[in-house]
């Protein structure tokens, strides 16, 4: 079993972070830290410059307020993270300052741009240096 699970949510779907948590919690160690991550896309300068001042500190203080919101509606304590950033380096990131020994990311079906680019999901399994379970 696992002692830090790290668990990924995007903010455009925050209904699947209580069915995140659960399997987090059935793979977790009895105390097993369940870490919510969430990570708010930078925007090139050229656009942030055009955007009112401190929209994007806000929405990272969204970010934080909805992971705080789907911890307590979980049952646990709210133990969480808000980046700004690409997100799969910022989860890869966090997994490695956090000593993640899981990261539980949720994948979607993909488009065409995905196999384009490559998911987050995708990339977070290729480089992480730790497990990596992908849930639908």
């Amino acid at each position: 079993m696992y002692k830090t699970v790290l668990v990924p949510i995007e903010m455009a779907h925050p209904e699947k972070g209580k069915p995140m948590i659960e399997v987090a919690r059935q793979i977790g160690d009895k105390d097993a830290r369940i870490l919510l991550v969430s990570v708010v896309e930078e925007v090139p300068a050229f656009v942030a410059s055009q955007l009112p001042q401190g929209l994007l500190e806000k929405a990272r203080e969204k970010a934080a307020e909805e992971l705080k919101a789907i911890a307590n509606a979980a049952g646990i304590k709210p133990d969480y993270q808000v980046r700004s950033g690409n997100a799969s380096n910022a989860i890869l990131d966090i997994a490695k300052e956090q000593n993640a020994d899981i990261i539980l990311i949720g994948s979607h079906k993909p488009g065409l741009q995905d196999y384009l680019l490559g998911s987050t999901a995708a990339r977070v399994v290729r480089h992480a240096e730790c497990t990596v379970l992908v849930a639908r």
